[in-house]
């Protein structure tokens, strides 16, 4: 029996990754999407050997690249799967989703996956890194992408969503052991967050989500976004460390978990409020962000 959900799959450059991940989906009977952004590795040819639909189309961000996904594949399945080339599904989730059928799901529209986050190997459990929900399965048709984003992805679904609480998404970049290519990597995010905090502050960009801080976890998190948004630059970062790394425990992680809250709370956040003073001191900012070809950087994994 076929299943009754289709997976799609983004990638670039994902040689090491693609075929961990199509491994832990095989034997679900799922049709498999990929799209791809002109991986110059083996990616291109992992993905075809795999029977999988291929297409290709050129990176904007996430959001814009997941919605145009969503909008071009041939997809036969009431439900859909959006999953990230660096994620794999543990045994747990795969016995769910080989028992899923949408015919005991009729009113439900979205499903949440536990997340389990690595970095350099271990298990980044505190911090409030787990337990971690993120929307990667829904109804075809009704969700769709959130484009009022700039980096962060996340997808909307009207009506009821459920959490599954006893599985896990892993998820486990391995190309970031190179702490190289985790600083180039998140340099260019921190462009797509400063641009995009800019164009909120001008009223150029709106959050679609109501923010809710008793509502699914996409809406509590943009509670906690229309919170941040509001701290002054260059104290948030200190308060956010502080936050992630002692009132949530991060200091139990270990030595890699210190590198990963220390990059991820402080590092991080500190290069994009940087950039946004740099920007908004910008003339041309200042008089119309719209304007300005520049605010349309890139990122990719």
């Amino acid at each position: 029996m076929n299943a009754d959900y289709t997976f799609i799959i983004l990638t670039y450059n994902e040689e090491l990754h693609l075929q961990r991940l199509l491994n832990s989906i095989k034997g679900l009977n799922a049709a498999v999407c990929i799209l791809d952004s002109g991986s110059t590795d083996l990616t291109l040819q992992i993905a075809e050997i795999s029977g999988a639909q291929v297409k290709q189309h050129t990176f904007i961000n996430h959001p814009q690249q997941w919605h145009y996904a969503l909008e071009t594949f041939e997809i036969k399945t009431p439900w859909v799967i959006c999953i990230d080339a660096d994620q794999i599904l543990t045994d747990e989730l795969r016995l769910q989703l080989l028992n899923f059928r949408d015919e005991d799901n009729q009113d439900i529209n979205g499903i949440y996956f536990n997340r389990k986050n690595y970095f350099k190997g271990k298990w980044i459990k505190h911090g409030g890194y787990f337990p971690f929900y993120l929307l990667k399965m829904f109804r075809y048709g009704l969700g769709y992408s959130d484009l009022n984003e700039n980096m962060d992805h996340r997808f909307i679904v009207p009506g009821k969503t459920i959490l599954w609480k006893n599985s896990c998404l892993v998820e486990e970049n391995l190309k970031e052991n190179n702490i190289r290519f985790w600083i180039d990597k998140h340099n260019r995010y921190s462009d797509l967050l400063a641009y995009e905090e800019i164009e909120r502050r001008l009223k150029l960009r709106t959050q679609t989500l109501v923010p809710k801080f008793r509502g699914s976890p996409d809406e509590h998190t943009a509670w906690l976004k229309q919170l941040w948004w509001q701290m002054p630059l260059f104290v948030r970062p200190f308060v956010y460390f502080i936050y992630r790394y002692i009132f949530r425990l991060g200091i139990l992680d270990g030595h890699q978990g210190f590198i990963f809250h220390f990059l991820q709370a402080f590092w991080f956040r500190l290069i994009v409020d940087i950039k946004i003073k740099e920007i908004a001191d910008t003339p041309a900012m200042k008089k119309n962000t719209t304007d300005n070809p520049e605010i349309k950087p890139h990122a990719r994994n």
